[in-house]
C-alpha cells in the first residue's frame, strides 16, 4: 500500500516536471533562439532548467519516501549508471583527439540515461 502511494506520487510530481520542462523548452526554442544576444535571451534559453530543477526535486523526495532496501538498489544502479558513463565519455574524449566528431554535451545525459536503463535489466535477469 505504502510503495503504490509513494509511486504514484512520484509519478505524478515527475510528470508535472517533465511536462513542464517541455513547455519551457519549447518556449525557449520558438522564442529564446530568435532574440538578440543578452542577459533576457540567457535567462529564457536556460528557462527549461527550472523544471529540470523540479524533476531533481522530485527524485530527491522519492528517495526520501522509499524504504531503504530499495534506496540501496537504486542508488546503487545509478552508481554504475554513472561510472559507465564516465568510462564511456572519457573513452569517447580521447576518440576526439584522433579527429572524432565533437559530440553535444547533451549526449552525455542520454548515455547517463541509457545505462541506467541498462543496469537496471541486467540486474533484473541476474536475480532471477
Amino acid at each position: 500500500m505504502h510503495e503504490k502511494r509513494v509511486g504514484k506520487a512520484y509519478m505524478r510530481e515527475l510528470m508535472g516536471s517533465l511536462a513542464l520542462y517541455m513547455v519551457l523548452l519549447f518556449a525557449a526554442i520558438r522564442w529564446g533562439r530568435p532574440m538578440e544576444e543578452g542577459v533576457l535571451r540567457t535567462l529564457v534559453l536556460l528557462s527549461p532548467m527550472i523544471g529540470f530543477g523540479l524533476a531533481l526535486w522530485a527524485i530527491a523526495r522519492h528517495f526520501g519516501r522509499i524504504d531503504e532496501y530499495v534506496r540501496m538498489r537504486l542508488l546503487e544502479t545509478v552508481a554504475l549508471a554513472a561510472a559507465i558513463t564516465a568510462g564511456l565519455t572519457f573513452s569517447y574524449g580521447f576518440l576526439e583527439t584522433a579527429g572524432y566528431p565533437k559530440l553535444s554535451m547533451f549526449t552525455v545525459w542520454c548515455v547517463l540515461c541509457a545505462a541506467t536503463i541498462l543496469v537496471q535489466l541486467v540486474r533484473k535477469l541476474l536475480d532471477r
